[in-house]
């Protein structure tokens, strides 16, 4: 089994879970591990031995049978990124605080990989959107694994965003902005402004305003086989665009477009996992001091 590991430099608190942690990998020979370049060197670094590793990844011209994702949830969204379209399955392991994405603590890593080398795993397949622009091009990668969100700049004006479904008018939202959350992403940016949580792989997404000027404007569930056309104009010269926290600026008045890729992540979970677990106890869903 070929495994490749992506993670984030903020590890300083569990310094002795990765050292054992790699250690153990170490002693499998069914397996060989690929690393990111800059991961690798940060945790040269700072380990007291450096990982052993058959081969270090600059870029993503990678292939393989499995990725860890060491981090929080922002690391899994970039480790979603590298992945992207090769359908590697990813197993989040939390270094980071709540880890929703990331969903195995680093003192679970090596029971979890020995569950998978077993084959005791389970695979969800999450969709993405994929954003495109009329006449403004869109930096970096046009994919969204949680959320796309369109926010004002640093003004108190609110923007208008005219909303059509499939080339029909839906709505024009007044306010600080609008969200449209897949299911993976419902249980963070879209939660925090009142949108409803959706069952991880449902076909759905959820449009929901920001601080919207009428109270009229509630959250709305449609098929992700759906088409959005929105075009944003404002007071202010622009306005920025949020694909899973990565912004960039556009021109007021400029359109975008919001469909299902035709890919999709393989997100690995443990045997007999339930997403109604990580509500509970991560979120604290339904539960009670009796």
């Amino acid at each position: 089994m070929v495994i490749a590991i992506y993670g984030n430099k903020y590890q300083s608190e569990h310094l002795n879970e990765l050292n054992e942690f790699f250690g153990i990998l170490s002693h499998h020979n069914d397996v060989k591990v690929l690393m990111e370049y800059t991961f690798y060197n940060y945790l040269c670094r700072v380990l007291p031995s450096q990982p052993v590793v058959a081969d270090v990844i600059k870029g993503d011209n990678f292939t393989a049978d499995l990725a860890l994702s060491i981090g929080g949830d922002g690391t899994f969204l970039r480790t979603a990124q590298w992945v992207s379209d090769k359908a590697i399955p990813i197993l989040g392991i939390n270094t980071g605080h709540l880890g929703y994405l990331a969903d195995v603590h680093i003192t679970e890593a090596a029971t979890a990989i020995d569950d998978i080398i077993s084959g005791k795993y389970q695979i969800e397949q999450r969709s993405l959107i994929e954003v495109l622009s009329e006449g403004t091009k869109i930096e970096g990668w046009q994919y969204a694994l949680n959320e796309v969100a369109i926010l004002k700049q640093d003004t108190a004006s609110m923007i208008s965003m005219h909303t059509e479904i499939d080339g029909v008018k839906l709505a024009t939202y007044l306010g600080d902005g609008l969200i449209i959350s897949t299911p993976t992403g419902s249980t963070g940016y879209n939660l925090s402004v009142g949108g409803p949580i959706l069952e991880p792989c449902t076909p759905n997404w959820v449009i929901s305003p920001i601080a919207a000027h009428s109270l009229t404007m509630r959250p709305l569930v449609i098929s992700n086989n759906r088409e959005l056309s929105i075009t944003t104009t404002s007071r202010s010269n622009s306005y920025r665009l949020s694909l899973d926290g990565r912004s960039t600026t556009l021109p007021e008045g400029s359109t975008i477009k919001l469909r299902k890729a035709q890919f999709a992540i393989h997100v690995v979970q443990r045997p007999g996992h339930h997403f109604t677990e990580t509500l509970r106890n991560k979120l604290l869903w339904g539960i009670d001091n009796r």
